[in-house]
């Protein structure tokens, strides 16, 4: 009897599991993501996004949303005192809010910029108000070696290209960029603007660089010697300023198609002849600066030098901008370092666009590329120890950095 019972408990157990085995399990319910934008729910309603177009007006959204024209004056009327409702324009993002049921519009929404949007909540009474996005505020440390252009670098190294401009102003007076090779090496400090901590909205400042150029390490800190004054100055450091009283050339990130020479075949008239200036090839329009502040001396147009202008800078020098598109400036006219005095072209004797840059000292030509120039103001030794606690923990954070990932 006892292995008769043993025999049908092992039977029940059995049936018990192939029950079991049968039934199969109730799939998962997935659940809807919930979306929160502009202050509101999304899955509650009908979401439609789109774009301002040519002759769009607040106006004909809403008749296109079944508003008769005493509604719609009703509704432009309450929201004028908070909306300029002219200044919605082509080209700007909206957003239209509708019941899922009904399919009218409940809420309007404009984003004319990344920063902002308005709200027209049409719901109950007729409110409208502008919010601001939150924004952040990311701090990072970039540090590579330059493979091609600069730009190029920062973008394979996850970085804006105006990252590129900032750095090309800081170290305008110190680095020729038309120059910088492969294997030259750099690492900034920067903090960057984030909306909604995921949206990237631009540069906020740069709190430290070096750019290693032709085997040097230039520093460059931010620090200003009056802490009320607008602008910074940057500094190696040394405390010595890196701006020069001149900029290393007229035009940013293109190349030299000739140099200053004494004797140079010349592409138009065909002959050899001395080339008194550098030429910079670059797109027609580019902007070219004023490679020091200034009074322009000349403006004019002559058969060889096309469109030009002269700028005197000092007593011993001034600079000379050839074979302009379009001259930007005027005679007598006050410039200073960097202002746009005129955009490239290929006027006069010239096979093409670009600048021919011609430096004048002591009333004769010289090569730009090879004068020692003065720089600006240095620091006033009083405020050199504030200088040098500030700047400390910054260039050790950009050596450190430096060292792992060069391996130096």
């Amino acid at each position: 009897m006892r292995y008769i019972a043993v025999i049908l408990l092992l039977f029940t157990l059995i049936a018990c599991n192939k029950d079991k085995e049968g039934v199969k399990p109730k799939p998962a319910v997935k659940k809807e993501k919930i979306v929160k934008e502009f202050g509101f729910t999304l899955n509650d309603f009908k979401v439609i996004n789109d774009t301002i177009k040519s002759g769009d007006t607040f106006g004909k959204i809403l008749e296109s949303e079944g508003y008769g024209a005493a509604a719609i004056h009703n509704i432009t009327e309450k929201v004028k005192d908070s909306f300029d409702l002219r200044d919605i324009r082509a080209g700007k993002p909206y957003t239209l809010l509708k019941d899922k049921k009904s399919d009218s519009l409940r809420v309007f929404v404009y984003q004319p910029d990344n920063m902002s949007y308005y709200v027209v909540d049409l719901r109950d009474s007729v409110v409208v108000y502008k919010k601001q996005r939150p924004v952040s505020i990311k701090r990072r440390v970039i540090a590579a070696e330059i493979e091609g252009s600069l730009s190029e670098t920062l973008s394979n190294a996850g970085a804006s290209p105006a990252l590129a401009h900032e750095l090309s102003e800081i170290y305008a007076w110190s680095i020729d960029f038309f120059k910088i090779q492969k294997g030259d090496k750099f690492a900034v400090a920067v903090n960057e603007r984030y909306i909604s901590d995921t949206v990237y909205a631009g540069i906020v400042n740069i709190e430290s660089s070096f750019f290693e150029y032709k085997g040097k390490r230039i520093y460059a800190f931010p620090f200003k010697q009056d802490e009320n004054a607008r602008k910074y100055d940057y500094y190696d450091e040394e405390g010595k300023v890196l701006k020069n009283m001149f900029l290393k050339a007229p035009l940013k990130f293109i190349h030299i198609s000739s140099r200053f020479s004494a004797r140079r075949f010349h592409p138009v008239q065909m002959r050899w002849k001395a080339h008194n200036g550098t030429d910079y090839a670059a797109p027609h329009g580019t902007p070219i600066m004023t490679t020091a502040s200034g009074t322009v001396e000349q403006t004019g147009f002559t058969s060889g030098n096309g469109n030009y202008v002269k700028v005197r800078h000092n007593r011993t020098y001034a600079t000379q901008y050839l074979h302009m598109s379009k001259i930007l400036v005027r005679r007598g006219q006050r410039v200073s370092q960097g202002d746009i005095i005129g955009r490239v072209g290929s006027t006069g004797l010239a096979t093409g666009p670009h600048v021919c840059y011609r430096f004048w000292k002591n009333g004769v030509q010289v090569d730009a590329l090879r004068q020692k120039l003065p720089n600006s103001e240095p620091m006033a030794k009083k405020h050199l120890p504030r200088f040098i606690a500030h700047m400390t923990p910054l260039k050790k954070e950009l050596d450190s950095i430096a060292q792992i990932k060069f391996k130096e």
